[in-house]
């Protein structure tokens, strides 16, 4: 009897994108930018003359600006298509739609961290699976056969969680263990149990369950080293570098970001050389526009990512505007992948306010990691309105050693003088540890 999956294939006309670019001897890791930007312009086309004949919603948007499929004739083109923001998509389920309800085969659900009704996320089997498992990037995303994969990122209503779980097991036809993170029955001493039991070579989960992770492992008197990891990826949560250093010194291992979002998926993965995340081309159209006026910016200036999926075409996501800050270079880079790199520079709503500037979280936290005496467990305290002039600091300790005020005087010196900042320190003997998402910025 046939798979499923082979049903599909026969009942699926694979869009001209797929099959002529990603026929598995050509992978978009190693494409040239001409490559890339034929493909984009073929997917776009496609993917926007679907949206205006089979979506009131996109159609509405189109003729607001006068913009019809016909005009999109250049990469460029995209330029001439309206935005789309989180908050046309809060409480609206089948709003992106350009096809049946009833091909539905998956619905995730925003974690709501950002504020606002709930963002479901649509997906055909078409979309999800045929479409999106096409393009590997086997130079930036080593995971093969016989790999085992620990799966510690969330699997209820998130998209992390099932998103790695299909790649790593269609996509790579490696093994996967679902272990979950945060949930009753996905607690990090069960999930250490998993680790020491299955010694899976393959770890992918958020900077903050690693740690926890860690956390457990020394209290259980387990050496994460022993493990040999090949990879440890950590997505879902921004991380400093330095918080990074720290992690791969405790699983000892090379620890490489990844970047996306419940909306557009993977959009970027970072290489060894840990400078910048690669586009993940054959998924993303990535965009850096003003968040103010929505003017394009160019290379190397900061601004909002904006992503157009190039694989969605049941669900189109044209123009997202992610909220995320960062800039693009098409520099070559030391690992040989073609494909240029973005860096991230926060999320426009979190940035910390002081004195008349914004600063990212992750800019202080930086500077923080550095400190040896600092714990790993930190939060940045702040006012509820106007600016700080000010940054309060509560935190752990490191072991052994012991708070004094000398102590905080010390290191508020010194990160002053690395960062310009005047700072304030509060110790504490245990901060909470986190289920959900790690809030390093509280309000008080």
């Amino acid at each position: 009897m046939s798979s499923l999956f082979e049903k599909k294939l026969k009942k699926v006309s694979m869009p001209l994108t797929i099959t002529k670019f990603f026929d598995g001897t050509l992978h978009p890791d190693k494409m040239s930018a001409q490559q890339i930007e034929q493909y984009h312009l073929e997917s776009l086309k496609q993917i926007v003359l679907k949206a205006y004949e089979k979506n009131g919603f996109y159609r509405k948007k189109l003729d607001e600006v006068n913009v019809k499929p016909t005009d999109i004739q250049q990469i460029s083109d995209l330029s001439k298509l309206p935005f789309l923001t989180k908050d046309e998509l809060r409480g609206k389920p089948y709003l992106l739609l350009t096809c049946d309800k009833q091909e539905i085969a998956l619905v995730q659900v925003s974690t709501g961290t950002t504020g606002g009704e709930e963002i479901y996320m649509m997906y055909t089997w078409n979309d999800y699976y045929l479409h999106d498992l096409a393009p590997r990037y086997p130079e930036l995303f080593p995971v093969d056969p016989g790999d085992v994969c620990l799966n510690a990122l969330p699997y209820e209503m998130s998209a992390a969680g099932l998103a790695f779980h299909k790649t790593f097991m269609e996509g790579c036809e490696a093994t996967v263990i679902p272990a979950g993170k945060g949930g009753a029955y996905s607690t990090a001493k069960k999930t250490l149990k998993m680790i020491r039991d299955l010694t899976p070579n393959i770890v992918i989960t958020t900077p903050s369950w690693a740690m926890l992770l860690a956390e457990e492992a020394s209290e259980q008197n387990f050496d994460l080293k022993t493990l040999q990891l090949k990879k440890l990826w950590i997505t879902g949560e921004g991380c400093s570098p330095s918080f990074r250093q720290r992690l791969e010194e405790l699983w000892g291992v090379t620890a490489n970001f990844f970047y996306g979002s419940l909306e557009c998926g993977v959009l970027g993965i970072e290489c060894d050389a840990h400078d910048g995340y690669h586009l993940a081309q054959a998924h993303a159209i990535v965009e850096i526009v003003d968040p103010k006026t929505g003017e394009s910016l160019d290379e190397g200036e900061i601004g909002e990512i904006v992503v157009t999926s190039a694989l969605r075409y049941d669900t189109p996501i044209l123009r997202f505007r992610t909220g995320d800050l960062g800039y693009i270079e098409s520099e070559s880079c030391s690992c040989g992948v073609t494909m240029p790199k973005f860096y991230l520079r926060g999320r426009v709503v979190d940035q910390i306010r002081y004195n008349g500037t914004s600063l990212s979280p992750f800019y202080l936290e930086e500077f923080l990691m550095r400190e040896p005496e600092i714990g790993n467990w930190f939060e940045f305290v702040l006012k509820k309105e106007g600016d700080n002039d000010v940054i309060n600091v509560r935190c752990e300790l490191a072991e052994t050693v012991e708070p004094s005020e000398h102590l905080a005087d010390s290191l508020a010196s010194r990160m002053e003088f690395a960062s310009g900042i005047p700072f304030v320190f509060e110790f504490v003997e245990k901060l909470p540890r986190p289920q959900g998402k790690t809030v390093r910025v509280v309000y008080e």
